[in-house]
């Protein structure tokens, strides 16, 4: 996946500034972001505070990391089924 050139807390500041009354056509001109940008950012992180945002990034990390391990014993499992059923 691409790394996004806008970290977080810069993400939930432009947000901040949309929330405070700039005009959102003036927001995508100033940080140079696309209105599909800027829509797909309100509804992740809309309303979230920084430390709300990286533990949203940290759980996405253990979700990755856990369907990963998931992947893994599907795989085993399936291999040790085909083992057994051979016919000695």
């Amino acid at each position: 996946m691409r790394k996004s050139r806008f970290s977080e807390d810069q993400i939930i500041a432009i947000l901040k500034e949309s929330e405070g009354g700039v005009e959102t056509g003036e927001l995508y001109r100033r940080h140079g972001i696309a209105r599909a940008c800027f829509y797909r950012w309100k509804s992740k992180y809309g309303g979230m505070e920084l430390s709300e945002a990286k533990r949203l990034r940290q759980l996405e990390e253990e979700n990755r990391q856990l369907k990963h391990i998931v992947a893994e014993q599907a795989v085993d499992i399936r291999a040790l089924k085909a083992v057994v059923a051979k016919k000695w």
